[in-house]
């Protein structure tokens, strides 16, 4: 294991339009594969997040701490970046023996903010209906030509992307909010 401090994709990098766009990170990101049913999911989980198991398209939270359903056997766990370690073994001895994969994503990942109105910026980006997005709920879907995944909190929203088009999708989200372009 390295001692090397974590990094942001994007070294924290922020603006501010009509609303603000701000990258979050370093985060601790752990993709768990494992089928709904596998004795034991819901514990570990709550164990390493202190969230329940969520429910399809459904994401949790428990203090800094959440848990995202992403597909029907996966579910993307985030928690601070030094509980990383810690919670690969957790998961390992909570799920021996059953059929799963627990893997640290959190280099693969780049998370963002939007503070302010997020659905005026993301309806430019994704095909979502906000009107029908409920609370606590995760959509992934692709913001203009690239996966991603967002859930609204309060009148914000935070983004998941892959890392490696992390620029473009804090260009993407920033080109969105410009004074001027809001959407009512």
């Amino acid at each position: 294991m390295s001692n090397l401090m974590p990094v942001s994709s994007l070294g924290g990098a922020q603006h501010t339009g009509y609303t603000r766009i701000r990258e979050i990170g370093p985060m601790g990101m752990i993709s768990l594969r494992a089928k709904p049913d596998v004795a034991g999911l819901s514990a570990a989980i709550k164990a390493v997040t202190g969230c329940d198991l969520p429910a399809p398209r459904q994401i949790l939270r428990a203090g800094d701490a959440l848990a995202g359903w992403m597909s029907p056997d996966e579910y993307l766990l985030i928690i601070p970046h030094s509980d990383v370690p810690t919670a690969l073994q957790k998961l390992a001895q909570d799920l021996a023996g059953q059929h799963h994969l627990a893997v640290d994503v959190s280099g693969a990942r780049a998370m963002f903010a939007i503070e302010g109105p997020a659905a005026s910026v993301l309806t430019k980006l994704s095909p979502t209906d906000f009107a029908a997005l409920g609370p606590s709920e995760l959509r992934r879907t692709r913001l203009a030509q690239v996966a991603a995944a967002f859930w609204l909190e309060g009148d914000g929203a935070t983004v998941v992307c892959f890392a490696s088009v992390a620029r473009y999708v804090f260009d993407l989200l920033c080109h969105a909010a410009t004074p001027g372009s809001e959407i009512s």
